[in-house]
């Protein structure tokens, strides 16, 4: 059996997809469309768990970099897309804008794998409560209150250390409702 526990109105998850998906889904109530959206957003979870991991001491800030080949630089267009409070390092490709990942731009099909194994038959749900809610704000509104919105529905778990990588419940009725609450 799956450690994974889901049903209609809440599942239980670790924060990082949560996080995730969020972020894609506020990116593209801001415009991007789905593949930029799904990139920026592992991006954006990506740079919250590096913070979280420094300021938990389970990683230090200017760690030498990795032996071995050194990344490639992404060719196209570089730019800095804000999402949730934190600075995305994008480029321009043939196919649109595209996070960068290990020095190239990220593949939103891996992105979409990664929220469908951590979600599996609750991400339609997941992504339908929290678009609804995006959808319940403006953009220029949305984009300043993404985070703390976050904050509001993520998944508890327990503070510090012990926290690290621990699943909590995520409630999609407590996201319909912070959305109902904000549509009125």
């Amino acid at each position: 059996m799956s450690e994974r526990s889901a049903t209609r109105h809440t599942l239980t998850i670790n924060r990082a997809p949560v996080l995730t998906l969020w972020a894609a889904v506020v990116a593209e109530r801001l415009g991007y469309d789905r593949d930029e959206a799904a990139t920026l957003g592992r991006a954006m979870a990506g740079m919250n768990a590096a913070s979280k991991a420094k300021t938990l001491g389970l990683a230090r800030s200017g760690e030498a970099p990795a032996k071995g080949k050194p990344k490639a630089e992404a060719p196209g267009r570089r730019v800095a897309v804000e999402l949730l409070g934190r600075i995305v390092p994008a480029v321009k490709t043939p196919d649109g804008l595209r996070a960068v990942k290990s020095g190239r731009p990220d593949d939103p099909a891996s992105v979409e794998r990664y929220l469908d194994s951590k979600f599996g038959e609750a991400l339609g749900p997941a992504r339908q409560a929290m678009t609804a809610l995006a959808k319940s704000y403006s953009p220029s509104e949305l984009a300043h209150r993404a985070f703390a919105l976050y904050e509001a529905f993520r998944p508890s778990i327990p503070t510090g250390t012990r926290g690290w990588g621990a699943k909590g419940v995520l409630d999609l009725d407590g996201i319909r409702a912070m959305a109902a609450r904000a549509g009125r």
